[in-house]
């Protein structure tokens, strides 16, 4: 019985050396935060700044964005003809694993065109991997992102 306890209490101790600290929440928040301020100034540059160059989003069907520069590409395209604001951020759920961090969340983005079609509001859910990164200084870029549409509101 007390080799089972050791050994309990030896994998809560290896697992919270994994967990999160309050300082991992803090600066993955303001990771969060600051890609969708970029995103409402519509600043590329910034929302680059917080991706991995070997980024890779998938969006759905043939919809996947390969690498930094393909999202570079293709924000300074859309921002030429609309504006996006993220007007919904509920996280779901967030783990933290050593230097990586996967949160899970339902959102909404407003896109407006800059020539007067009517505002379009979507809404996903999408996961996404966060690996650590002293080079930024939120301390966290974005590695891995899934979307997909979100379940109907309750």
């Amino acid at each position: 019985m007390k080799t089972l306890a050791r050994t309990v209490l030896l994998l809560f101790l290896v697992a919270v050396g994994w967990a999160q600290t309050a300082e991992d929440r803090a600066s993955l928040l303001k990771t969060t935060a600051a890609i969708r301020g970029a995103f409402a100034r519509g600043n590329v540059g910034a929302i680059a700044a917080l991706h991995d160059p070997a980024v890779i989003k998938y969006f759905g069907g043939s919809n996947v964005v390969l690498g930094r520069d393909n999202l570079i590409k293709g924000l300074s395209e859309t921002f030429k003809s609309s504006k996006m604001e993220f007007i919904e951020n509920k996280v779901e759920s967030t783990l933290f694993h050593g230097d990586t961090a996967v949160e899970t969340s339902i959102f909404a983005i407003r896109v407006t065109f800059e020539d007067g079609r009517p505002p379009v509001v979507s809404r996903g859910r999408a996961m996404v991997v966060y690996v650590r990164s002293s080079s930024r200084p939120t301390g966290w870029v974005s590695l891995r992102e899934m979307a997909q549409a979100a379940p109907d509101e309750r």
